[in-house]
């Protein structure tokens, strides 16, 4: 299930003083396997100081069978953020799963109009289907608003100028930075005035096709909350959250007693008796069973696996759909039994 595949590094590039872009070669025989998505990200497993870690990085690139390119923002010391952004260089060979991920784009049949909102490493996936909505379709539009502390810290600042000079009167960016006044860029954060400064002034005579939203979870429920009230459908809002994935949060669970966790892996099946208020991926981890895994956070979709016998809570969820849950899908990084068993299947999903 958590298969990896090492990939060299093509090309390195600084993006800001605190991000890099790394473009990763695809050998032919697995340019079917790394197949992507605009929007979809992959996964890097590296040991770094003797302590793996695993990360979860959006691509930037429009899909290519021959590379594609991240985008990593140091966050933190001493984890594979740092690591990436002052040790990584040509040459290297790192564990990189295949591409997933639910916040795509697929081209339609008509000419489109969308506009995104996106805050700091947020811009990763955005680039890619902003790219790809462009060349779809010589009269698709794409309307960006993108947040950062200055422009200083815009990743993929440089890509989004060429885009505005190749695709003149089609590719709108709007930089909005929240500690600098600068020429030609709004002041302040991406809040509910940003986003009716855009659909009400800028281009109040576009309707919007899609909208998606990449950033800090504050922001999307800000930008969320006033397309709704801009009267904005549901299933046009499409969202991505990010995390600090250095830093694991604290998840308070409360629950006492044990189950006896039975757990299917890649057509193998382990058994262990874990406390109900341990945290079932964290359970895997400590006995090195190989589940697939990335985030920790509950904002991808890597570790989601079936139930097919007793129940789960999750303390967060950002992805599964309520159709999903009833069916018995979980996020095992967010789940913590309350039965005293518990079949779960990774290879069900």
């Amino acid at each position: 299930m958590a298969n990896f595949h090492p990939l060299a590094v093509k090309h390195v590039s600084q993006l800001t003083p605190s991000s890099v872009a790394i473009t990763f070669f695809i050998p032919s025989e697995l340019s079917e396997t790394f197949t992507f998505l605009p929007g979809q990200y992959i996964t890097i497993k590296k040991e770094v100081k003797g302590k793996e870690f695993r990360r979860a990085y959006s691509i930037s690139s429009t899909p290519n069978a021959e590379s594609f390119t991240i985008g990593v923002k140091k966050v933190g010391k001493e984890g594979f953020s740092d690591y990436a952004n002052s040790k990584i260089a040509v040459g290297d060979v790192l564990e990189v799963m295949p591409p997933e991920g639910r916040f795509t784009y697929a081209t339609a049949n008509k000419p489109e109009n969308i506009v995104a909102f996106a805050a700091g490493s947020g811009i990763t996936p955005i680039l890619s289907i902003a790219k790809s909505v462009l060349s779809a379709n010589t009269k698709n539009t794409f309307v960006l608003v993108y947040g950062n502390k200055s422009l200083k810290e815009a990743m993929f600042y440089t890509d989004l100028v060429k885009l505005e000079l190749e695709y003149t009167n089609r590719f709108f960016v709007y930089f909005t930075n929240s500690q600098t006044r600068e020429d030609n860029s709004l002041f302040g954060r991406i809040d509910t005035s940003t986003v009716n400064y855009v659909l009400k002034n800028k281009h109040k005579d576009i309707d919007f096709d899609a909208f998606y939203l990449c950033g800090p979870e504050a922001m999307i429920r800000n930008v969320e909350a006033t397309l709704a009230e801009n009267e904005i459908s549901k299933d046009k809002i499409h969202f991505e959250l990010f995390t600090s994935t250095e830093i694991k949060d604290e998840l308070p669970v409360s629950a006492d007693g044990t189950t006896q966790l039975t757990v299917t892996v890649d057509d193998e099946e382990f058994s262990l008796e874990i406390d109900k208020s341990t945290i079932v991926l964290d359970a895997l981890i400590k006995e090195d069973i190989d589940a697939p895994y990335s985030c920790q956070g509950g904002v991808c979709s890597s570790c989601i696996a079936k139930v097919t016998e007793g129940k789960v809570e999750m303390v967060k969820n950002q992805i599964l759909t309520d159709g999903e849950i009833e069916d018995g899908y979980i996020l095992a990084c967010q789940a913590h039994a309350t039965t005293p068993t518990l079949k779960i299947d990774f290879d069900d999903v």
